[in-house]
């Protein structure tokens, strides 16, 4: 259906970067807060993100409370709004996936292609400016682990790598207990970088397994990225290391300063000198380095210290999968946490 006729309302920005702006919106028919991230798709690159997001969060055939939700994607050309849906035959879809494969613009340079993207509205901003604006919480702390150990088990299962797991890409949504005490919901967001698995690829025939598929494109955010993506040959363990650094640094409040933003991010590191270098790399010059866990001289459950070890192996197949690392962190979390924050 092509209509010309807006369904919402542009509030206000409420983020922005190279990829996209988003902005807060209302549905003008109900009234509902969602989020709109529009995408100009004025280059190959940006149509590939675009796309690889459209896909990643399409391809999920249930919602989870912990991962984005994609209510609708709207391409836009000119002043005409189409909706998409997944493998359609759209001429204009069917162009921008020409793009994308090809690496060069395929269409009518002249024409304004836009992708809008209405997802769920996160009124609490990212996981980072949460964290650090507030005194270190157990109760958070283990809530968090719970709901990011339970996202990535849900994505997996989905054959879903989402290769850029960092606490920028995790959003918050403030919501509130029958008690009237907060109760932030956590949404890992951003799937531009993810990959969807459709076979396990080592043979075409055998079913799924994001643990079989390897991939080849290093990519991520480097403080964030395990020893074989810097390789360029790695699986989703890659996920599991990724979640080993947010959660070591949620734990510890272990934070650097990025060197671009001049923000504080959470996330761990080895100190070489005056240079702080991503762990990943640091693990690829020395694999048998042994970790500091914890880094700051408090008490952490030996289970706690174990797993998070594991998680952040040089090895990828010492790492557990996310549906171990699910069932671990509930058992953690059900004992007595005895670990400070």
């Amino acid at each position: 259906m092509v209509s010309s006729q807006p369904k919402y309302e542009l509030i206000q920005e409420v983020g922005r970067g190279s990829y996209g702006v988003v902005y807060e919106a209302l549905v003008k028919r109900t009234g509902a807060r969602m989020a709109v991230k529009k995408i100009r798709c004025h280059s190959p690159e940006n149509v590939e993100l675009a796309l690889r997001e459209f896909w990643a969060l399409s391809s999920i055939q249930s919602q989870h409370p912990n991962v984005i939700h994609l209510e609708e994607c709207v391409l836009q050309r000119d002043d005409l709004a189409q909706r998409m849906s997944h493998g359609s035959s759209s001429p204009l879809y069917l162009e921008l996936v020409e793009t994308s494969l090809k690496g060069e613009i395929t269409f009518d340079p002249c024409c304004a292609y836009y992708l809008w993207f209405v997802m769920d509205f996160c009124d609490g901003g990212d996981m980072n400016a949460y964290l650090l604006s507030r005194k270190p919480s157990r109760k958070t702390n283990t809530s968090f682990m719970l709901q990011l150990g339970s996202a990535l088990a849900f994505l997996h299962r989905n054959q879903i790598i989402h290769r850029d797991l960092k606490p920028d890409n995790i959003l918050i949504s403030q919501g509130r207990t029958f008690a009237g005490t907060p109760e932030p919901t956590l949404k890992v967001a951003d799937f531009g970088l993810s990959k969807v698995c459709s076979t396990s690829g080592l043979n075409p025939e055998e079913p799924a397994s994001v643990n079989k598929c390897f991939l080849s494109t290093a990519c991520g955010t480097d403080f964030y990225m395990a020893p074989e993506v810097w390789e360029g040959h790695y699986t989703a363990k890659a996920d599991i290391f990724a979640l080993g650094i947010i959660i070591w640094a949620m734990v510890e409040r272990i934070t650097f300063v990025d060197v671009e933003t001049q923000k504080e991010l959470l996330g761990s590191y080895v100190q070489q000198g005056e240079e702080i270098v991503p762990l990943g790399e640091a693990l690829l010059e020395n694999p048998k380095m042994e970790l500091l866990i914890p880094a700051r001289m408090k008490s952490m459950n030996a289970g706690m210290k174990q797993l998070i070890r594991e998680m952040l192996s040089f090895n990828p197949q010492e790492r557990p999968d996310a549906f171990e690392l699910e069932l671990r962190l509930v058992r953690i979390a059900c004992r007595e946490l005895d670990w400070d924050t």
